[in-house]
């Protein structure tokens, strides 16, 4: 794959470049790295493309993974919980998730699990490979549990 554009979020790049310059060689290195046609492994079930090979955003996402995962940056996800009272929500935010649970329980509310994940973290920089459906990029949520 290549690099075709760059958007520097609040100076983001300027500051890789200055004080974190392995880790830039790092993400340019993945990125370079990943076969994108050795990625072509799905057979689409679209209309249009019936039968044709495409990429596979498994293929893909694995690619990253083992590329980032042999140069130290690793997943974090922080599982949290969630409920309508914000009263009740302003004093568990610093809780851990069993005890955020409990609290909302022990109020009688429902207690909804959500999270935040990374998909690549190192040294305090993230990277988040996103392929479609960016609107989830920083909050996933699921049911609870």
């Amino acid at each position: 794959m290549q690099i075709k554009a760059r958007y520097s979020h609040l100076n983001g790049w300027e500051y890789l470049q200055v004080h974190k310059p392995g880790l830039w060689q790092d993400v340019q290195d993945v990125i370079c790295g990943v076969d994108a046609e050795a990625c072509r492994t799905k057979k689409s079930e679209e209309k249009r493309q019936r039968g044709q090979m495409v990429y596979s955003p498994r293929a893909i996402n694995f690619a990253f993974a083992k590329g980032f995962n042999a140069r130290g940056w690793r997943e974090r996800r922080k599982t949290f919980y969630v409920t309508a009272d914000e009263k009740l929500m302003r004093g568990i935010y610093s809780l851990d998730e069993v005890e955020q649970k409990r609290r909302i329980e022990a109020a009688d509310q429902e207690p909804l699990q959500s999270y935040n994940q990374t998909d690549f973290l190192k040294d305090r920089v993230a990277v988040e490979v996103q392929l479609g459906k960016y609107a989830f990029v920083a909050h996933d949520c699921s049911s609870s549990t």
